[in-house]
Formats: structure tokens, sequence, C-alpha cells
């Protein structure tokens, strides 16, 4: 498979750096307050060199990585590295902290669902035959081999850009002491607050449009998790592109966007999707949560 183009921009502003490029399908930057501008180009290769590394390692469009390996494996075991292994554990804990909601192996609905603003609603009987193929519990992961039933496969996407962001971080924090946000695609994380101010100012898109709030962060992680660009509509009916694995159907009523504050992004990410999944208890769930949210109905 030919690779993408990897360009890096990098601009002057007012508070220092910013390191512009595109990975995991979506607009990244790395912001970095500092005057340096050989440090700016040193660390901007290095965060866009992690997360172009974590997406051709764990992109499900791909034929040459171990998620390929994974899901053309037809029910034979496959040894996976350590890192990947620490994903699966992380994925098979937020399974049971959901109560089943949070699959790895609900990404086969994929085939039936594409949530591009159209009206075309699969049946109850396709989406009900796509979950017969998930399920973790169907799954034998026992460090470091995984086994998946023939016709099952595992999706990455839901913690994929929040794994990046953090992983840069770490990287981040090993060469500089300088503040730095970083952004994936509305996924975010601040090593600590700029030079010249208490935080920083993150906007949040605005469900309907309008002006974007604005968010003071000063350190840790921010994700959004919502729908404002990923639905379907007919009849005047809206189906968010959230979906209940044990059904293969968008869970209905539940808030437009939740925003999560937490000391990492992988944390916030999925207290926020944890969110989502809860529907219409949304508010009750982040209310019992110990973190900041921010959410839009």
């Amino acid at each position: 498979m030919s690779a993408p183009t990897r360009e890096i921009e990098f601009k002057k502003n007012s508070n220092g750096w910013v390191a512009q490029f595109r990975a995991m399908a979506s607009p990244c930057e790395l912001l970095l307050d500092s005057d340096d501008e050989s440090l700016i180009q040193e660390l901007g290769n290095i965060v866009a060199a992690e997360a172009w590394r974590i997406e051709t390692k764990f992109s499900r469009y791909r034929d040459d990585n171990i998620v390929y390996q994974i899901n053309n494996s037809q029910g034979k075991a496959v040894s996976v590295d350590e890192e990947t292994a620490g994903l699966l554990d992380f994925a098979e804990n937020a399974y049971q902290l959901s109560d089943g909601l949070f699959d790895l192996s609900s990404g086969v609905l994929r085939k039936l669902w594409r949530f591009d603003g159209s009206a075309n609603i699969p049946t109850y009987e396709a989406a009900t035959a796509l979950c017969d193929n998930i399920g973790w519990h169907k799954v034998r992961w026992q460090r470091p081999l995984l086994t998946l039933q023939a016709g099952m496969e595992i999706d990455f996407g839901g913690i994929g850009k929040e794994y990046a962001v953090d992983r840069a971080a770490t990287l981040l924090k090993q060469k500089t002491d300088c503040a730095a946000l970083i952004n994936f695609g509305g996924d975010l994380l601040a090593t600590s607050p700029p030079r010249n101010a208490p935080h920083w100012l993150v906007g949040v898109e605005q469900v309907g449009g309008g002006q974007s709030a604005m968010i003071q962060l000063k350190r840790g992680g921010l994700a959004t998790s919502g729908d404002a660009n990923r639905y379907l509509i007919k009849d005047n009916i809206r189906y968010p592109h959230v979906l209940n694995p044990k059904t293969g159907w968008p869970i209905m009523n539940a808030p437009r966007s939740v925003t999560v504050a937490a000391p990492s992004c992988v944390e916030a990410g999925l207290i926020a999707t944890f969110a989502m999944l809860a529907g219409a208890d949304a508010d009750s769930f982040l209310a019992e949560q110990d973190v900041l949210h921010w959410i839009q109905h």
C-alpha cells in the first residue's frame, strides 16, 4: 500500500510556534510556547512521526500491519507485541466497565452503516445478522495470544487518536520543559500552561453552528465525542454514529456532544464515549464521574 503524502508546515504566531500536519484522517498540530525555531522543527518532526507510526500500525485500512493480521487470522491465534497487548488490555477493561457497550470488535458494523448525512438506513435484520460477529466475550485474549472467531474483526479507531496524543506528549516531555498543546483532530493534551497566560484557550465546536465554546485548559487531556459530523437522517429522525454493539443500532437520545477533561487524553476520550453510550442517561453518568465535562443536547 502506498504511503500518503506526509508534510509538516511550521508557522510562527504570537505565542510561539505551530507545527501542522495530517494524520489519522484529521488535521493535527503541535503548539509550542517557545521562540526557538530549531526546537519546534525537532519536536514537530517527533510528534508527527509518532502520529504516523501509530496510524500505520493500527489503521484498519492497511494490509501490512498487526490489525490486518488479526482480522484475517480466520480463527487462528495471533501473537502480538507489547504495545498492541497494552491496548488490548485497555480495551478489555473498557468492555467490562461499560457492561459490554465499548467493544473493540464492533468495528464490523462499518460494513453496514455509512454516516454520511444521507437517509440510507439499513434494516434491523441486517444489523442483527452482523451482531453474530461482534462480542469481546467471544474473543480469547491471553497475553500475548489473541484469537478471534472467523468473521470477527477488531478496530482501534475508538481509542487510536487519544492514544497517539498521549504518546506524543510523553515523547515531548522527554525533550523539553516548554509548554505545549497537542491537538489531533480535536483530541488534545496540554503539558503545562504557557508562559504568559494561566491556561490554553481551546475552542469546542458548537452543535448546530455558531461560535465555538472556549475552554480554559491548564494541563491534561480533553476529548469530545458526538454526532455533529457523522449521522444519518430519515423521516426527520436523526441516527447518530455511536452504535450499540449488542443490537447493531445507533444509541438514540444521547447528547449531541460530550466533552471531557481528564489527566490523559485516553481517559478523557473513554469517559466521553461512555457518556454517549449511556444515551439518555448521559447526564447522570457524567454527574457521577470526578471530571470536568460539557454536554450539548
